[in-house]
């Protein structure tokens, strides 16, 4: 769904200067990046006068950070699918299969502790006669803050951001950048980039803001630990906006799904207890984030009178990336593309509304490049690069998952 506000109820801007534009936009984890991604590319294709490598001011959350940095180091969208989707070899590849490295670290240091917490825990029990409940929850800081290892999204963003013409230093870059994470011992925003946050690396922030508690562990910056800034707030778009915006535009990848006999895809579900615990928790992460959403929004409104909003996200009733396997580069490949072309519906769908809105910041829609039929983010499937054995070896796997569970023998909620 795209929302806006009406023209009519913002005053237009001077005419003798510069369009103020932002861009915020808000995390999703792999799947998030690819929609977020696929959608960026429809709008550089279809929005004549938005140049998204040009934005003042670009705001990410998690993910969003990820793409909001790419874009202010003048990564044109369509170069940031070839790195992300296609997986093409070269400098900027970024392949999200790393992101399932098992932080042996992590579990190395909780294993460490292991034996002292179950020191404590008999001596409170038997000693002090604690309930064996309460002495069993001492055990639990052994227990590893994350599954995977996320110093490899640092490493390879500052591989990307360190080629000719780009910069790992939020003080180099000609916009402003702002990527938000939450300090674990506050609850506190941390708004990486601003004034007095802007000497962290951007590819160490990005990591930070990423950093979804139980799939990631902390990041220390500085002598302090950080976690995924959705933690706070969804778009976290309040930065751009005190310091002055005509337009905001912004992109959030995860909705709450609603069921229907009649998807836009065809697929039939019930009800989404048929996919079990993944499904529910899928539904009750996105419903928590969408709501918090909602009521930003709302704030925004009622704040900044001046500045006229977009929002994009999916239709609710999108199966196709509800059920999504991230980590397929087969599927990689058709979400963004159905990101992409869901995207250009809604814009030509909503014209009449955000055809005024929109030129009053100098940006236009293209109504051939929206109509058009032929249009496609991607060509022909082609087979993916080489591989570590490893590497190649998960890519088959996820994929051949994938189509198990779009075969005959597929439970309801996949079919």
């Amino acid at each position: 769904m795209t929302t806006s506000r009406k023209a009519s109820q913002r005053p237009a801007p001077q005419k003798s200067r510069r369009p103020r534009i932002a861009l915020a936009l808000a995390g999703g984890g792999p799947l998030g990046a690819i929609y977020e991604i696929g959608a960026l590319c429809a709008l550089d294709d279809t929005l004549p006068g938005l140049d998204l490598n040009d934005c003042e001011h670009y705001v990410g959350v998690s993910a969003g950070g990820f793409i909001a940095a790419g874009l202010a180091n003048g990564i044109r969208p369509r170069q940031l699918c070839e790195a992300f989707i296609e997986d093409r070899p070269g400098d900027d590849n970024f392949d999200p299969s790393w992101l399932l490295k098992p932080a042996w670290g992590e579990f190395g240091d909780r294993l460490q502790r292991l034996p002292r917490l179950i020191g404590s825990a008999l001596w409170a029990w038997g000693v002090h006669r604690k309930p064996f409940t309460h002495a069993l929850e001492r055990v639990g800081a052994a227990l590893p803050t994350g599954v995977l290892d996320n110093e490899g999204i640092h490493q390879q963003i500052q591989r990307l951001f360190s080629q000719p013409g780009r910069s790992n230093d939020f003080r180099e870059l000609r916009a402003r950048l702002t990527l938000v994470a939450t300090q674990l011992d506050t609850g506190d925003a941390a708004p990486f980039g601003r004034p007095g946050w802007d000497h962290v690396p951007i590819s160490r922030a990005i990591q930070a803001s990423a950093a979804l508690p139980g799939l990631f562990p902390p990041v220390e910056v500085g002598g302090q630990h950080y976690v995924d800034g959705a933690l706070k707030k969804t778009l976290h778009a309040t930065v751009a906006l005190d310091e002055g915006t005509d337009l905001l535009v912004c992109l959030n990848p995860l909705v709450p799904f609603h069921t229907n006999p009649s998807l836009h895809d065809g697929r039939r579900i019930p009800s989404l207890v048929e996919g079990g615990l993944p499904a529910v928790m899928s539904q009750t992460f996105r419903s928590m984030i969408h709501s918090r959403l909602a009521l930003g929004l709302k704030h925004y409104e009622r704040a900044y009178p001046g500045t006229d909003i977009v929002l994009i996200e999916p239709d609710q009733r999108d199966a196709t990336l509800f059920f999504a396997n991230t980590f397929s580069y087969r599927q990689r490949r058709e979400i963004a593309e159905h990101a992409y072309q869901q995207t250009r519906r809604m814009l030509l769908d909503r014209q009449a509304e955000l055809g005024p809105q929109l030129a009053r910041h100098g940006v236009t829609l293209d109504l051939a490049a929206l109509r058009d039929p032929r249009r496609r983010l991607l060509g022909a499937a082609r087979t993916p690069p080489a591989r570590t054995t490893l590497a190649a070896r998960l890519h088959a796997t996820l994929d051949d998952l994938q189509r198990h569970l779009e075969g005959p023998a597929a439970p309801a909620h996949s079919r």
